[in-house]
């Protein structure tokens, strides 16, 4: 039976600072049947982001050239999903039954252009892989790999080692042949299970007593090579003076700006010593994914070996429930979670 109505959460007030369950509300409202060239998809998991911080912000909508589109009150979030296909006409090229993935999050129920989804026939061993293999997996592989490239023998620097992204680089650092592998993150316990359980040689903890350019210096005496940096700030300071002669450094995220408990979370500035930029010929890059496209059947290629091996984990903690969704987006921004964050329908 196809369902009448549907569930969604909305942005019910833009927050002036980190999102909280009070800056949503949990919506049920009649659901569109979907037209020609759309499907009804059922959702079963979709990702907890903190980039949502950037849609939903106060003075979000002016402020141009960031990638993500501006949400109003009373709009439906978004993010990346899986689900069941309902209903499709054959026009789609999708049938009833298939899995999908694509970008209509927050709710049980989307009725989603088909040219937006993307059929999951590739086989896994658990339907979460594809939002953290196919999605997290492929971001820092592509970074290690077309970013920069890594080297046999490479001292690599991971920030935000325990999120969703750097829970994966640091595995896949070392998969490509980095000989230390060194993380950050917000408490000893995650500290502790980065070198535990994701192989990490050392991690160095962000908002102690001891600087953390002094902890990274002490844990990378020789210096760094590669810089993969999910957060900027004084994380891409310290990287920036502990570094070595022609190290290699790839952004791929901001969340020390993303965070920040003031503000949209849409910028993150940072001063960085440019003489020493200079004379030890440090590369800085930017870097998304989507600019290596070519690099999709290679990653999926060595995804299937290593998790035929083992010797790749997708750390994360789902979440269940849709009204749980609000609390575990202000819980995944004040940090309290290891991994990938994923609510479950």
């Amino acid at each position: 039976m196809v369902t009448e109505t549907a569930r969604e959460v909305r942005l019910k007030i833009r927050p002036e600072g980190l999102p909280g369950p009070q800056h949503f509300e949990l919506v049920e409202a009649p659901l569109r049947l979907a037209g020609a060239d759309e499907v009804l998809v059922r959702n079963r998991f979709f990702l907890v982001s903190a980039s949502l911080r950037q849609m939903v912000s106060q003075g979000a909508e002016d402020v141009p050239g960031v990638p993500f589109p501006a949400l109003r009150v009373g709009d439906g979030l978004r993010g990346e999903a899986i689900g069941e296909v309902v209903t499709a006409s054959l026009a789609g090229g999708l049938a009833p039954g298939d899995m999908v993935q694509h970008m209509f999050g927050w709710r049980d129920y989307a009725v989603v252009p088909a040219a937006q989804c993307i059929r999951l026939d590739r086989p896994l061993p658990d339907p979460l892989g594809y939002l953290g293999y196919l999605g997290h997996g492929w971001t820092a592989y592509a970074a290690l790999t077309r970013g920069v490239q890594i080297r046999a023998g490479d001292t690599v620097f991971v920030s935000s080692a325990a999120g969703a992204i750097g829970s994966m680089a640091g595995q896949i650092a070392r998969l490509l042949g980095a000989g230390r592998v060194i993380g950050s993150t917000g408490t000893s316990a995650k500290a502790d299970r980065l070198v535990a359980e994701l192989g990490y040689d050392a991690a160095v903890i962000r908002g102690v007593d001891k600087p953390f350019v002094t902890q990274l210096r002490e844990v990378a005496p020789e210096g760094i090579d590669v810089f993969l940096d999910n957060v900027g700030g004084e994380q891409l300071q310290a990287a920036a003076a502990v570094a070595r002669e022609n190290a290699r450094f790839v952004i791929t995220g901001t969340l020390s700006g993303q965070l920040a408990t003031a503000g949209m979370g849409r910028v993150a500035p940072v001063v960085l010593d440019s003489t020493q930029i200079l004379l030890r010929k440090i590369t800085i890059r930017g870097f998304s994914a989507d600019d290596s496209p070519e690099a999709r059947a290679e990653w999926f290629g060595r995804l299937a070996d290593w998790c035929r091996s083992g010797d790749i984990a997708l750390p994360h903690v789902v979440i269940d429930g849709l009204e749980q969704a609000a609390l575990a987006l202000s819980d995944a921004a004040h940090g309290r979670h290891f991994g990938m964050v994923v609510i479950g329908l």
